[in-house]
């Protein structure tokens, strides 16, 4: 992560405001604009979906952009500026409102909305990595490859949680049926070739357990694969570099709180000082 010694203060804002937080926290969103109001000129908008959300950020012109709303409002304010390229000339400030927070925190957002909106008008701008991948997605925190199956498990319980409440709707109009029983898939090793700036980390003859992309130094990538073996412990394999690609058995990958895939192959590049995070300043 590089710093900027940059001001963030300016004399018009444009707020958009993720309809997710709306919903979900109106009183954090409420104090927030007020904050924002109060301490430069602000233009409220308030889309009710990506499509607005996309138009909104799209025709800020020279106001300076404020986001509210959790993770995934940050991500796609990012990735959005990233496929326009326009995040080299934007300084994004962030406030934290919603029930994902885990990336806001990791990144050093303040999570109170009092104090994330004054952060957002007293702060520094300080740029930021990303990790772009092979189809001009983005992840700003930690990138993670679960064990074969255990991306899916995941998937397949909230299905099985909605499922469980349309059956207990049906069970009230209609007479019970004998259940039927769902399976997750099983979680396990599965085998990916990794490699890192060329150099094959571990390849397609050692089953692997899981695989960590964490952000190093510099512009880098840290990289650890945790290897499956019989008997103690394998250690896990570490490598650091600006390129990493995985291939092999079709996997799922999960980032800021998303998962993604399955894939076949996937190139990540570290972006250097890629985009402006307005923080606390120091």
């Amino acid at each position: 992560m590089a710093e900027v010694a940059t001001s963030a203060t300016s004399d018009q804002l444009l707020v958009v405001i993720d309809p997710v937080a709306r919903r979900g926290d109106g009183e954090s969103v409420r104090i927030a604009k007020d904050v924002l109001s109060a301490g430069a000129a602000a233009k409220v908008c308030l889309p009710d979906g990506p499509e607005e959300f996309a138009r909104a950020l799209a025709r800020r012109g020279s106001r300076r952009l404020v986001v509210i709303g959790d993770d995934r409002a940050l991500v796609r304010a990012v990735g959005l500026l990233h496929r326009r390229r326009e995040l080299a000339g934007c300084a994004l400030s962030f406030v934290p409102v919603g029930g994902t927070l885990t990336l806001a925190r990791s990144l050093g957002v303040p999570t109170g909305a009092v104090a994330a909106a004054r952060a957002a008008l007293e702060g520094a701008e300080r740029r930021m990595d990303l990790l772009v991948d092979d189809s001009d997605g983005v992840v700003l925190g930690t990138l993670r490859i679960p064990p074969l199956g255990a991306a899916q498990a995941q998937d397949a319980e909230a299905g099985h949680a909605w499922l469980r409440t349309c059956q207990s709707l049906v069970r009230t109009l209609v007479p019970a049926r004998p259940p039927r029983i769902v399976t997750a898939p099983e979680a396990g090793p599965t085998r990916l070739r990794v490699e890192v700036d060329g150099r094959t980390v571990v390849d397609l003859d050692q089953p692997v357990g899981a695989v960590s992309v964490l952000p190093g130094a510099f512009g880098s990538a840290r990289v650890e694969v945790r290897p499956v073996s019989v008997g103690a412990q394998a250690s896990p394999l570490l490598a650091e570099g600006h390129t990493v690609t995985v291939s092999g058995a079709h996997f799922r990958y999960r980032a800021d709180g998303l998962v993604s895939g399955p894939v076949r192959t996937r190139t990540w590049t570290v972006q250097e000082a890629a985009f402006g995070l307005v923080l606390p300043a120091r």
